[in-house]
């Protein structure tokens, strides 16, 4: 990635993974805006998962339109997005939206995980949609724009090497 280019990153993996935390973190980092791609679900996509129902192909396209169009809109001046971007071709079409998208993949076991599931207060994602979750992630591919990060460190930790993996692209 260019430095010349403000970073646009994308910050993926599965529920309870960090990603608004970690999100949050790198965008004050980076010196850039923040966006939570929760809020960019339609109401029914919420009443949807909180019922504990997985979303499906069709479900997601208004949301991925939707956060698309914040990373054109931020292409010039730079952003991070969190998104949960399981599959390569949710990916795909995010990365189409603009040029240099970078996606940072939170990467850790499913115990961490179903354990910070647990943990959370508050939150739409039943802990019983993370098997469906951990089944439709698709690891980033080796022409895909992005690292992976593990999340076994805290937060700022997190942030960090994902701040070396963005700046080091």
């Amino acid at each position: 990635m260019s430095h010349s280019i403000a970073p646009l990153v994308v910050i993926m993996g599965v529920s309870a993974s960090g990603k608004s935390t970690v999100g949050q973190l790198l965008a004050q980092r980076l010196g850039v805006p923040y966006a939570e791609a929760d809020d960019f679900h339609p109401a029914a996509n919420v009443a949807k998962m909180r019922e504990g129902h997985p979303l499906d192909d069709e479900d997601r396209r208004p949301w991925l339109d939707e956060i698309a169009r914040w990373l054109a809109d931020h292409a010039g001046s730079g952003g991070v997005v969190s998104c949960s971007a399981l599959k390569r071709h949710y990916r795909d079409r995010l990365a189409s939206a603009a040029r240099h998208v970078f996606f940072l993949h939170l990467d850790g076991s499913r115990e961490l995980i179903a354990a910070r599931i647990t943990a959370r207060q508050g939150h739409f994602m039943p802990p019983g949609l993370l098997d469906t979750q951990s089944a439709d992630l698709e690891p980033l591919g080796d022409d895909e724009a992005g690292a992976a990060i593990p999340i076994d460190g805290t937060p700022q930790e997190t942030a960090a090497l994902a701040q070396d993996a963005v700046t080091s692209s």
